[in-house]
């Protein structure tokens, strides 16, 4: 063996691998150490043996008697074959582990009082003019470059782009980014879990250490997607419907339990805890890390959208797929595009009424206009002074929406005091203050600012925004306030889409009578049916929670009442909610108005709105009502919400409160009344609405720092039911068969450690034809599993009773129930149904119409493949996984769209599925593509031979020819493309370390 394959050519071997980033990552942890002990230094020796074949397997040529990885004792002989190679390499990984690239400007930071808070690479240090100029946004992705430089995964070059950020972020450059943890909720976690669990039998397959899957940046799933709003309007609602919730979710519940001790670096957050973002932001957030004596800054990826949320509290972070985030949890770099950054100036203070969601509301539709995709917006300017940590976390979290990786807000004076309002110590404010200001990183508004270059600009006038809501189907179509009514009765009349109903003119006026529990009740168009404080959007902050408060009190004390068939419910984001809505004396009156708590957690903004009474769901069905749901969420679109509310609205929790005492969404509360007092004189909006002063009178006096200290000093420790669950303590999970909740998916089944390699598409059918805006939610919903689908019957063959189906998000664990809910939202407009609306397609070789999964494996069986032809933003919404592994399993090999959002695009990747781009002006339509054709993909066969953004001809056997961008963004997608998706490329690099 060693004859016949030189030294020479190992080592030429090992140095392709290094530049193209394969060492393991255990030397990787050692080259980003500063000081290495001894002890450390020779742990990783004895892994170098490993590093070395590696190295040798990843070369080029395909020797005949390559090394057989599974064969302890061959490998064993081969490595006494190699020892004098071994002894060199580890000579120079020895010095590698020592000379850390940037070892000149690690940095004692001092503490005040002598000693020192630890050490830090300082960006200063480096003496580059280029750095003042950054973005603040893009000197946390810079001191992560050089702080994580190994010259392997990250290397000299990477610094370097970034540093030089202003020149190279136009050529969208490629750069790596390592964030210190992961957030998980567990809608996302669980299939996150079970991947990591499925991984471990895969390691086990394969031969291969099983512990080497194990998070090694923390990892926080804080669980809080389970529950629904079953009961409401009760005082015990929280309990009930906790109850309610661990009945469902007990095996799921379970399993994450078991996670949280066979996995290490993980912790679980139990449910009944509070809202992922909220939880992150005023408990798990750091701002600086400290660990052993290293000082950097806090950067998060999560598997929510609304991960961004933590962007306003100056961490840098966003919402990537659960595929992205596992990968990440075990060490391997995000490769992401250097981002543009959009400067966006605040100026003046918010008028008197204002809220922070009709700020954020304003700001989503002036960044959608402006075009953010991809980009991160960075928020500056005198009016950041007048915005409180709330407010700004309001604006983050809504990132998603107007379509920017983040919005980040970074740190100052606001963000400190706000660190010791929620209970961080003196010491650690402290810490990260001084670190900041050492680093540049934080911003002090008392001192002269220096200008820093942003990739374009946009400012607004704090004092320009009014009060307004969004939809009825999409966060971005923002309405303002005053022109609400005739927006809506435009709604009526439009034709079907994003703005529009079609109800024909002599319906318009329709009254559905009918009796709410011996009570006579009727309904509109427009009518209220769900009234919803909720998700993560607002319940963060005190000056809107409070707002519907007074809200409640004034009405109450007028004599207005909401109409007692409307589902209310209030759901908030943490127990300090709680705590300051009692302290308050403000709940008292949010429960007249039956705005109980219901629980704490993600409920009506995430599908999961509990059934609407028997006899309000009749009088929407009988009379094909246009039902309305006004939620303080911030997703709104069809079928997310309610099956049968058609319209729905993103509103403030005051404008809630005042919609929901209005009955109807059809008002113009400027002239009209929303109710007749006690004195049977009628009221208005105006004699409601709290001033900003009576809103900060109730926040100052009633939001209080030991309210967050008790919250969160016993958040883990979990409540009865929680802590009453029984789990293995084996570190391999026992997959049970017959679960629907809990199952092993196919991903790694017959998987070698030869990667499948490159691959076009030949004659595929097409599966769906879609238009614009089609949601994750449309591609994998989250809500209620509808009763004649595909799912329901899997379920009802496996003794599943219809009363507990539960919601797809809580069964993703499963991927046969998963797989059977994948394009199964009521309200998908496919174009080869020719108009008609539901989850159903066109098998187009026989031209029956069967539901999407029944098509999708009747091709599967016949052996072909499918495509999927979409519009412009496909997989807009949710950062959902399942979003890209149910196409994956019911066999669509290509996605041809107008133009993708960021995480999905990035997920079909992850999952081997091409995402394809149509030339500019060009899309199925103009192409006269019907969806009845068959589509082959010229994909290049060999990876080396298909560059990132390249163009690929797509043909069809009717003759038509077109040219398409292939959207593998970076190297690294590609080689996950390779390798047949992201996890199967983590395992076999784990498997050759």
């Amino acid at each position: 063996m060693a004859s016949s394959s030189p030294s020479s050519s190992l080592l030429r071997a090992a140095s392709a691998c290094s530049r193209a980033r394969f060492l393991p990552s255990s030397f990787r942890n050692l080259t980003s150490t500063p000081h290495a002990s001894p002890s450390v230094i020779n742990h990783h020796r004895r892994s170098l043996t490993s590093a070395a074949l590696r190295s040798f397997h990843c070369s080029a040529p395909r020797w005949s008697h390559r090394l057989d990885w599974r064969s302890h004792l061959n490998l064993r002989a081969q490595i006494t074959a190699f020892n004098p190679v071994i002894e060199r390499l580890e000579r120079e990984f020895a010095t590698m582990a020592a000379e850390h690239p940037f070892k000149a400007v690690l940095t004692s930071l001092p503490k005040p009082g002598g000693g020192e808070f630890g050490k830090f690479y300082s960006l200063p240090a480096l003496n580059d003019p280029r750095i003042d100029k950054l973005p603040y946004s893009i000197r946390i992705l810079l001191e992560s470059a050089i702080r994580n430089c190994d010259n392997f995964q990250v290397k000299k070059e990477d610094v370097e782009k970034i540093i030089d950020w202003e020149n190279t972020s136009p050529k969208q450059v490629e750069i790596p980014f390592k964030p210190a943890r992961v957030l998980l909720q567990d809608f996302t976690g669980v299939p996150a879990v079970v991947d990591l669990a499925c991984m471990r039998d895969a390691m086990h397959r394969l031969g291969s250490d099983t512990n080497k899957i194990n998070p090694l940046v923390p990892v926080d799933l804080v669980i809080d997607h389970s529950v629904q709003v079953d009961v409401t309007r009760s005082e015990n609602a929280v309990q009930a419907n906790m109850e309610l919730e661990f009945q469902r979710n007990k095996e799921r519940f379970s399993f994450l339990k078991w996670g949280s001790s066979a996995f290490h670096n993980m912790l679980v957050v139990p449910p009944g805890s509070g809202i992922v973002h909220q939880v992150n932001l005023e408990y798990l957030g750091r701002v600086v890390f400290n660990t052993d004596g290293m000082l950097y800054p806090d950067s998060v990826v999560g598997t929510d959208s609304h991960t961004t949320m933590i962007d306003g509290l100056g961490v840098a972070g966003w919402g990537v797929g659960g595929i992205e985030a596992e990968a990440a949890m075990l060490g391997q770099p995000m490769s992401m595009v250097l981002p543009g950054v959009v400067g966006f100036k605040l100026s003046g203070k918010l008028k008197n009424g204002v809220t922070a969601t009709d700020l954020v509301l304003t700001v989503t539709q002036m960044l959608r206009k402006h075009g953010v995709v991809g980009k991160f917006v960075e928020f500056y300017g005198d009016g950041m002074g007048e915005l409180s940590l709330a407010d700004r976390a309001t604006i983050a979290n809504m990132s998603p929406e107007y379509g920017a990786t983040m919005g980040f807000f970074p740190v100052d004076h606001v963000t400190l005091q706000y660190l010791k309002l929620t209970g961080r110590s003196d010491e650690t404010v402290a810490m990260i203050e001084s670190y900041l200001r050492a680093n540049k990183m934080f911003v002090d508004y008392n001192e002269p600012q220096q200008e820093r270059v942003y990739s374009s600009y946009l400012e607004l006038n704090l004092a320009e925004v009014e009060p307004c809501i969004s939809g009825p189907k999409r966060p971005h179509d923002r309405v303002p306030l005053r022109e609400m009514k005739a927006d809506w009765n435009s709604c009526l009349n439009n034709k079907v889409g994003f703005k529009g109903f079609a109800v024909p003119k002599e319906a318009q006026d329709k009254i559905a009578k009918f009796s709410f529990h011996g009570q006579p009740a009727e309904l509109k168009h427009g009518s209220v049916v769900i009234a919803a404080i909720t998700s993560c959007t607002n319940t963060s902050n005190p000056s809107v929670m409070l707002g519907a408060g007074l809200v409640a009190k004034k009405a109450c004390e007028l004599g207005l009442q909401v109409k007692p068939w409307i589902k209310t419910s209030l759901a908030p984001g943490s127990g300090v909610v709680t705590k300051y809505l009692l302290q308050s004396g403000l709940q008292e009156y949010l429960n007249k108005q039956g705005f109980h708590i219901v629980g704490y957690g993600c409920t009506t903004c995430i599908g999961n709105s509990g059934d609407l009474d028997e006899s309000v769901a009749n009088a929407i069905s009988e009379n094909d009502i246009i039902a309305a749901a006004v939620l303080s969420g911030n997703r709104n679109f069809e079928g997310r919400v309610h099956a049968l509310t058609r319209a729905n609205y993103l509103a403030s929790p005051p404008l809630v409160v005042a919609y929901a005492l209005a009955g109807s969404v059809n008002i113009d509360f400027d002239k009209e009344p929303i109710g007749t007092g006690k004195d049977g004189k009628s009221v208005y909006f105006k004699d409601i609405w709290p001033t900003t002063e009576e809103v900060a009178e109730a926040v100052q006096s009633s939001v209080l720092p030991n309210m967050f200290k008790s919250t969160y000093e016993a958040i883990t420790k979990g409540n009865p039911m929680w802590n009453q669950l029984l789990v293995p303590s084996s570190t391999m999970y026992s997959w049970d068969r017959n679960s629907t909740y809990i199952h092993e998916p196919p991903y790694f089944k017959n998987m070698t450690m030869e990667p499948p390699g490159a691959h076009g598409v030949k004659d595929a059918y097409c599966l769906l034809n879609f238009g614009d805006s089609i949601t994750t939610d449309h591609i994998s919903p989250a809500g209620s599993i509808h009763k004649d689908s595909p799912a329901a019957k899997f379920l009802l063959e496996h003794g599943v009773e219809r009363k507990d189906f539960n919601s797809y998000g809580s069964r993703r664990g499963n991927d046969e129930v998963m797989a059977r809910g994948t394009f199964a939202n009521i309200r998908l407009v496919n174009k080869l149904l020719n108009g008609e609306v539901g989850p159903k397609t066109v098998h187009v070789p026989t031209g029956e119409k069967l539901y999407v999964f029944d098509a999708a494996m009747r091709y599967k069986d016949a052996g072909h493949d499918t495509i999927v032809l979409a519009g412009a933003e496909y997989g807009s919404g949710s950062s959902r996984d399942w979003a890209a592994k149910g196409p994956m399993l019911l066999g669509v090999k290509a996605v041809i769209a107008k133009s993708f959002e960021r995480i999905h695009r990035s997920n079909l990747v992850g999952m081997g599925i091409i995402p394809l781009c149509f030339k500019s002006g060009e899309d199925a339509d103009t192409l006269g593509l019907t969806g009845h054709e068959r589509y082959t993909i010229d994909l290049p066969s060999k990876i080396d031979e298909i560059r990132p953004g390249q163009d690929v001809t797509v043909t069809t056997d009717n003759g038509k020819s077109f040219t398409c961008t292939v959207r593998f963004d970076t190297e690294v997608e590609l080689a996950y493309f390779n390798n047949g998706g992201i996890l199967p490329y983590v395992i076999r690099n784990l498997i050759k370390q």
